[in-house]
């Protein structure tokens, strides 16, 4: 090779033309770009972006000079990597790989930069940052056979046995539906995940409704009901016994009882909103009062299940009745106005459609809303998965949370309609009198109850706001409390795992913002559940004998052993 000055000026000169280039073909790019299916039909067609001056100056100057840095790296072998999907050895001692990977890295953030420098109201920028980040994470390098060093350096080592495995699970993944996130056949519900010993003591075609048995000699007079989202199944509440929220609930004294959503089948695609509050949650709720003979319970909503537990308490509210002496709202949206990332796919067309297409009835398919959630972290929930099953022909580890996660739930399409609208939309809930749910006008004033809200400091589905955004609608007494984290690593956080941390602020004040709570807030380490834990029995009332047998008489007697069959329904 030609190691003369002049070869290398050449050679300099060539690349920086390079870079003119590829710096033009990213701004023509972004001219002509489809928001990846984002605009809803009959949306008005996107004008032309145009960008910030001063923010494409500093990207374009920032890009020329991280661009010369890979290059000088590059010809001194000095290139360093630092992404954890090019960390591999064989990325880094493979020139060619090393510079196509920091290339890469490079372009995605240019790309990323100029989706935060367009010219547009805050929504539209995030809808292009959302179509941005879906491209450039699709089109990484280690998602690719040809450019993927690790994967070909293990086809080489294992003479193309890794390659004949990533087609099995590719087949096996085409066949199932999804891309696996974990070994799933090594769970089976109820063996080795939801193990709580119970019984469903009731059951109607919404819900089954489980009593789990004691685990201390004494319980408490109030009981306690845990309504999860009918989006998922009840078990991530009860995934090991190590790690079961409910396991911990018995534990701590509780007669405790949880709604096991049924998997809805074309038999519920007339199922509304209403329904579910009536026939599902209220139900829960009188059906828990009728089996103790108590005349107030203490319950619990998580996520969903907490949208649709206060709507229920404002109907029974309505009609003057306060069954609830205590709620509890675990990553729950109540007030609408911060719902983070899945904003982008909410506004007037996108819900018009979505009514048109099964307002009147219909399905929404479980995979597809789990496909949805998946996307929003597509590096991690998406390309991981596709480049260790398929390219490196692995099996991925047992993990009984992403098990969960693969199982998924479909929902009725009315249900679903009404509640994209009057909530996500137009945050009707909050609005007093603006909706009518059962037949009642919904007025979130009258739950002047002690409520425990907890929101996820990570959480990237009910972001910390708006969980905390709960606080300053309803009236009651209010202990909130942030926890680190995700929307389910930072609830399933027992506490015998001395994991993460929680904030606590004890001066009684909720401020509206909440950046200015978390600033008066102190860190407490390890798992919030004590806190709960504490602050639940004092509203528990005094403690009683535990019941020996599940259920009550002839009326609620045990239909079978938890978790039942209702939570083994497949989408």
């Amino acid at each position: 090779m030609d190691a003369s000055p002049k070869f290398w000026t050449q050679m300099g000169e060539t690349f920086q033309q390079s870079l003119a280039q590829s710096w033009g073909k990213a701004m023509e790019s972004f001219q002509t770009m489809d928001l990846g299916g984002l605009q809803p039909e009959g949306a008005p067609a996107m004008p032309a972006l145009k960008f910030h001056p001063d923010k494409l100056q500093a990207l374009q100057g920032q890009y020329f000079k991280d661009a010369s840095e890979i290059w000088n790296q590059s010809l001194h072998n000095s290139l360093q990597v630092k992404d954890r999907r090019f960390s591999s050895e064989a990325w880094s001692a493979n020139p060619v790989a090393a510079f196509n990977a920091a290339t890469y890295l490079l372009n995605a953030r240019t790309l990323m930069g100029l989706a935060d420098a367009v010219d547009a109201d805050a929504k539209t920028r995030t809808r292009i940052r959302f179509a941005v980040e879906q491209w450039v994470a699709a089109a990484a390098p280690s998602n690719f056979l040809a450019f993927n060093a690790e994967a070909q350096k293990k086809a080489v080592e294992t003479q193309g046995e890794s390659i004949a495995k990533g087609v099995q699970n590719l087949m096996h993944d085409m066949q199932q539906g999804h891309v696996s996130m974990t070994d799933e056949s090594l769970f089976e519900v109820g063996k080795n995940v939801a193990t709580t010993e119970g019984a469903v003591v009731f059951e109607n075609e919404f819900f089954q409704l489980i009593e789990y048995k004691p685990l201390t000699a004494k319980v408490y007079e109030k009981p306690f009901l845990l309504v999860p989202p009918c989006i998922n199944k009840f078990y991530i509440l009860d995934l090991q016994p190590e790690n079961s929220l409910i396991r911990y609930a018995v534990s701590q004294g509780h007669r405790t009882f949880v709604v096991s959503w049924r998997n809805p089948d074309e038999s519920m695609k007339d199922k509304t909103w209403d329904d579910y509050i009536e026939q599902a949650a209220i139900q829960a709720i009188h059906t828990v009062q009728d089996i103790t003979g108590a005349p107030k319970i203490n319950a619990l909503g998580f996520c969903v299940g907490g949208t649709i537990l206060s709507t229920a308490l404002a109907v029974l509210a309505a009609r003057g009745e306060k069954p609830v002496a205590s709620a509890t709202f675990l990553t729950t949206l109540i007030n609408f106005t911060d719902t983070g990332i899945l904003d982008v796919f909410i506004d007037e067309n996108f819900v018009k459609f979505r009514e048109m297409q099964m307002g009147q009835g219909g399905l929404l398919k479980g995979q597809d809303l789990a496909s949805t959630f998946s996307f929003l972290r597509p590096n991690d929930l998406v390309w991981n998965y596709v480049v260790g099953n398929y390219l490196k022909g692995e099996t991925p580890p047992p993990f009984d949370l992403l098990y969960w996660n693969s199982d998924s739930t479909n929902l009725p399409g009315p249900f679903y309609a009404w509640y994209l609208r009057n909530t996500y939309l137009e945050n009707n809930l909050v609005k007093p009198g603006k909706v009518k749910v059962c037949g009642e006008a919904i007025d979130l004033r009258k739950l002047d109850l002690p409520v425990y809200v907890y929101g996820s400091r990570e959480d990237h589905i009910v972001p910390i706001g708006g969980a905390y955004a709960s606080t300053q609608v309803l009236p009651g007494k209010k202990r909130f409390v942030m926890g680190a984290s995700g929307h389910i690593a930072g609830v399933i956080n027992p506490p015998a795992a001395k994991k993460r941390s929680h904030w606590l602020r004890e001066d009684g004040k909720f401020p509206a913002d909440v950046d200015a709570w978390i600033a008066g807030a102190k860190e407490m380490p390890g798992s919030w559940w004590t806190d709960w834990s504490s602050w639940l029995k004092t509203h528990a009332g005094k403690q009683v004998p535990a019941p020996k047998t599940y259920g009550k008489g002839s009326k609620f007697k045990t239909i079978e052993a938890a978790p039942g069959r209702y939570v083994k329904a497949k989408a």
